[in-house]
């Protein structure tokens, strides 16, 4: 099982990073030790000073494919979730400067929170799911999926191009503007179309 993430996928992100855009999906991969168990508070690691949140739609894969063609690329999942891709910003800035991979910023232990799963039939369209991020029970982040530069069906066919997707894999697509740091004692929750999907403690 992997952790597929997509970077810059949102415009207003991009922005607020000054990043530049990209012309195709920016994909990197976290791996399954970063999953941060269920029910567990999530420890500031000692190698960073600005560990920062940023919420995202997840989609987990339910069957083996390689170049999946985007017509069937719905076929290929039917649970949508929410999450954190939790990053160590200033150690990224540091890679990023140096022209280095970033998977000691993304891909640390407890560095991915994964909520619970709900069935994409629950909701009429995948491309407009509103999902918000509360820190310390106020908005931080607020999305909608047909914000994306390259929506879920894209994302799939895409990323199989290259890694083929088996049954439990998780594809994280992207964040929204208005990440930023946790501090000790912060509690973050996720909402999805208003329900629910995850709460955190920081330590």
């Amino acid at each position: 099982m992997k952790l597929i993430c997509i970077g810059r996928n949102y415009t207003a992100h991009i922005q607020e990073l000054a990043n530049e855009r990209p012309e195709e999906p920016v994909v990197f991969i976290k791996p399954d030790s970063a999953i941060l168990p269920k029910d567990q508070d999530f420890y500031i690691p000692e190698f960073s000073n600005e560990i920062h949140y940023e919420v995202e739609v997840l989609v987990k894969i339910k069957k083996v494919g390689k170049h999946i063609d985007q017509k069937f690329a719905h076929t290929y999942y039917d649970e949508i979730g929410l999450g954190i891709d939790f990053t160590a910003r200033d150690l990224q800035a540091k890679l990023k400067e140096k022209g280095l991979p970033w998977e000691k910023a993304k891909g640390f232990d407890g560095a991915a929170v994964i909520g619970k799963w709900l069935s994409k039939d629950r909701f009429e369209d995948t491309n407009d799911l509103n999902f918000s991020l509360l820190k310390n029970n106020e908005v931080v982040q607020k999305g909608n999926t047909s914000l994306m530069l390259w929506k879920i069906d894209e994302l799939i066919s895409y990323v199989s191009t290259y890694f083929m997707l088996k049954k439990g894999d998780i594809i994280f697509t992207g964040t929204p503007s208005g990440v930023g740091k946790i501090v000790a004692n912060d509690y973050l929750s996720g909402l999805l179309e208003g329900q629910e999907m995850f709460s955190v403690k920081i330590k």
